[in-house]
């Protein structure tokens, strides 16, 4: 049966293309200017022309006010937002009734406090998406930093919305991963690259290949 996968941060045709034939469950298109990863809505549309129906089609998005997230959806179709910054409850409460999307919240686990923080997100959000808490630097970007957390701060707990496992992954830890964490989704980013925003197709494979197989 194998777990769900999403591949975030793709910025061209052939990442899109592996992702798709691969049997990725969700694709991640990055709207955060700072990121390497970051594509404008023109070459977001583009690239969606190539996502079959059942492939969910994410933007993601850092502390956008909702002109920015509005703008974005007027150029291209998204299925879901995914909200990677410090975004309060309320705030993904309001966006979620606003734009009539699904929302990925994402959480930064760092200790056993932060995995309780993920409380406040399971009433409004629709998925719950843990990834290790970046370095306090100025120049860290809030995700795809190539980092792990300590996976059994969310082992056996019980969740009221489904959760992607995200921080660190690659085709070749992936399957210790799952097996530590109990994931049922995981999502990857910096794992499937050659160098920062730059996916390589067969890194994709690889990573899809080995979801498959859990």
């Amino acid at each position: 049966m194998g777990v769900a996968a999403k591949i975030c941060g793709v910025a061209s045709e052939d990442a899109v293309a592996a992702a798709v034939e691969g049997g990725a469950a969700y694709l991640g298109f990055v709207f955060y200017p700072p990121s390497p990863r970051a594509v404008t809505p023109q070459r977001a549309a583009r690239l969606c022309a190539g996502v079959p129906a059942g492939v969910a089609r994410v933007g993601l998005f850092v502390d956008a006010d909702d002109d920015a997230i509005a703008a974005i959806l007027d150029a291209m179709p998204l299925d879901m937002l995914q909200f990677h910054g410090h975004e309060s409850a309320e705030r993904v409460a309001e966006a979620r009734a606003r734009f009539g999307r699904h929302i990925i919240k994402a959480v930064a686990i760092a200790g056993e406090d932060d995995v309780g923080t993920a409380a406040s997100y399971e009433s409004v959000a629709d998925l719950l998406l843990f990834d290790a808490k970046p370095p306090q630097r100025p120049d860290v970007l809030p995700g795809g930093n190539g980092l792990a957390f300590d996976w059994g701060l969310i082992a056996g707990r019980s969740w009221r919305r489904p959760w992607m496992l995200s921080g660190g992954l690659t085709a070749e830890i992936l399957p210790e991963a799952v097996r530590a964490s109990g994931a049922a989704i995981v999502d990857v980013s910096s794992g499937v690259e050659i160098r920062p925003g730059h996916k390589a197709p067969d890194k994709i494979r690889a990573f899809l290949a080995a979801a498959r197989t859990l």
